[in-house]
């Protein structure tokens, strides 16, 4: 039976039976993994942007170092590969490579230790999706020794100093402090931080100033004839204010700023411009009948007042397209100016977007314009408007829209003649049987203008766009 090998260092192990007797390079070999897996310090050269940790089976490889110290001249962050990715390992890895390396071992997450830094790493082998983890992240001591001194400090303790950032010298002010832990219990109220107890309280001279003081907490009254504060005020918790609050004398103003949930939303008085503004608001509520404009009490209800609502328009717009005329109606005005909301009815191409009912109503039926963004309304200059046939049979066979030329219905005229003919032979009077070879044709004389008309006045024709 062939030799098998450890997961994670790559130790030869002989089966049974297999180099009996023999001391061989198998022991030596792995004596020689042994000791770099537990105290071998191995220099990693790293070049370009990657680099692999490979542990060889019964051989030694740079994998199997316990302390990693890398070298080299990387041009970038250096990615380090550990293979294979089913090998547990912990390296102590020093960095002095003068780029980050992030060390690697499959899908899962990894660990980048920058220049100049020491991070112990724990690659924890789970195949594809192996991650490295930085133990020195998550570092649990039972106990801590500084300077041979045992520190006994709870973490809790330890994690006061959590967020400050005093400065040495400020931190340093308690340096040759010669005060007694009696005076320094004087400021142990166990109250909360910012309050002060009765027997431990601050008194000063009443024809004295008290400067520089921050944090003062009155649970009770502030009895105080005047309170003049030329600074500004910064108040976290909730202002009660049961008398009138005044901001500014007669023709001095000032502004005043209220803010909203956000730093978009607010109320100001604009003094220079006594101007109230409401910024970012989403909107001013009022109950109804309680708003008055002027001296003038508004009674209209919300509802009432919200019948203009989505007006995006002029009144008179609006009002127009509430017409009762739809679009594509035509109708003849007594006047050259054409009205609002009409167009004159001249073959002109107009838009079809901006007279969308128009174009829905009537389409290319009197022309296509140019096919795309516009077509023409009908050309009624100097032209008699017909009722469509619609299926009649009076003018049959006709679209909606489609012209006819002028013309005269078919008809026949009677002359009556006697026999005779005048000087010169020409003949001015005849009867039907007097001449061989009839018929006989007579021209009549012209007579009219040069169209068939009706009695008519002008008008201008427009259709309703």
């Amino acid at each position: 039976m062939p030799s098998t090998y450890t997961d994670n260092g790559g130790i030869e192990l002989p089966a049974n039976g297999e180099q009996s007797a023999t001391w061989g390079n198998t022991v030596n070999d792995n004596s020689r993994i042994l000791d770099r897996l537990t105290n071998g310090v191995g220099a990693i050269t790293l070049s370009g942007t990657t680099h692999t940790l490979t542990t060889s089976d019964g051989a030694l490889s740079n994998g199997q170092y316990k302390v990693l110290v890398l070298g080299g001249s990387p041009s970038g962050t250096n990615t380090v590969t550990v293979a294979p990715n089913n090998g547990q390992h912990i390296y102590i890895v020093k960095n002095g490579s003068g780029q980050t390396a992030t060390f690697t071992q499959g899908s899962g997450a990894n660990v980048s230790v920058s220049t100049g830094t020491t991070k112990i790493i724990y690659c924890d082998g789970a195949g594809s999706g192996a991650a490295v983890v930085d133990i020195t992240g998550s570092l649990d001591l039972g106990a801590l020794v500084i300077g041979g001194t045992i520190v006994t400090a709870t973490g809790a303790e330890l994690n006061i100093m959590d967020g400050v950032t005093a400065t040495t010298a400020e931190l340093n002010i308690l340096d040759g402090v010669t005060a007694t832990a009696a005076e320094l219990n004087y400021n142990d109220t166990g109250a909360a931080v910012g309050t002060v107890v009765a027997s431990k309280t601050v008194t000063a001279d009443g024809n004295k100033d008290v400067a520089s003081l921050r944090n003062l907490t009155i649970t009770g009254e502030l009895d105080a004839a005047t309170l003049d504060i030329s600074g500004a005020v910064d108040i976290d918790g909730a202002l009660q204010l049961d008398a009138t609050f005044t901001v500014g004398v007669n023709d001095t103003g000032y502004d005043v700023k209220f803010f909203g949930d956000t730093a978009s939303a607010y109320m100001q008085w604009d003094a220079s411009a006594d101007d109230l503004i409401l910024g970012g608001a989403a909107g001013i509520v009022v109950p109804d009948g309680k708003l008055t404009l002027g001296s003038t009490a508004v009674t209209a209800t919300a509802t009432e007042l919200n019948f203009v609502d989505g007006v995006t328009s002029s009144i008179q717009t609006q009002i127009n397209a509430l017409s009762l005329t739809p679009a594509g109606a035509v109708m003849p005005f007594a006047m050259s100016t054409v009205p609002s909301g009409w167009l004159e009815c001249n073959g002109a191409a107009v838009s079809r977007s901006t007279y969308s009912a128009l174009f829905s109503a009537i389409g290319t039926t009197y022309g296509a314009g140019d096919g795309s963004s516009t077509f023409k309304v009908p050309d009624m200059r100097g032209e008699f408007p017909r009722g469509w046939d619609n299926s009649r049979g009076i003018d049959s066979g006709r679209g909606i829209g489609s012209s006819q030329a002028d013309d005269f219905k078919s008809h026949s005229h009677t002359r009556s003649a006697t026999n005779g003919f005048g000087s010169g032979g020409a003949a001015f009077d005849v009867t039907r049987g007097s001449l061989d070879g009839g018929p006989f044709t007579a021209t009549t004389s012209a007579t009219g203008g040069t169209e068939t008309r009706p009695r008519n006045i002008a008008l201008m024709y427009c259709i309703k766009g």
